[in-house]
């Protein structure tokens, strides 16, 4: 990733507007900004909102950092590896690295950048 061509700005994630997005099971609601040209194009920022059972339809192989800040998300890998991240947690990983899906139970609210 890289930043450029952002000038310093704040966001008031309940103006963003908001898009559905339904997953195998449940919904994902996404506000989403895109800000910047760099090389990549565009980092995108979102806020995303799990539903409670939400199952991802599809194996991702984009790039993130993800922190989560509310509910609980389960992330799974396609080699079957599993993680559990809690509100204050994070992960990151790098465009086609790990194809990866989420899951939540509970809800979960999310901070991504990619």
């Amino acid at each position: 990733m890289h930043l450029s061509d952002i000038p310093f700005g704040v966001t008031t994630w309940a103006d963003v507007p908001a898009t559905e997005h339904p997953g195998e099971r449940g919904v994902a609601v996404w506000r989403t900004q895109q800000f910047g040209t760099g090389p990549g194009g565009p980092v995108r920022v979102r806020m995303v909102e799990y539903s409670p059972g939400y199952l991802a339809d599809h194996w991702c192989e984009k790039g993130h950092v993800l922190l989560v800040l509310a509910g609980q998300l389960d992330t799974e890998l396609v080699d079957g590896r599993t993680f559990t991240l809690r509100p204050g947690e994070s992960y990151q990983v790098a465009d086609h690295a790990e194809a990866h899906r989420s899951s939540t139970a509970v809800g979960a609210t999310l901070f991504i950048v990619d």
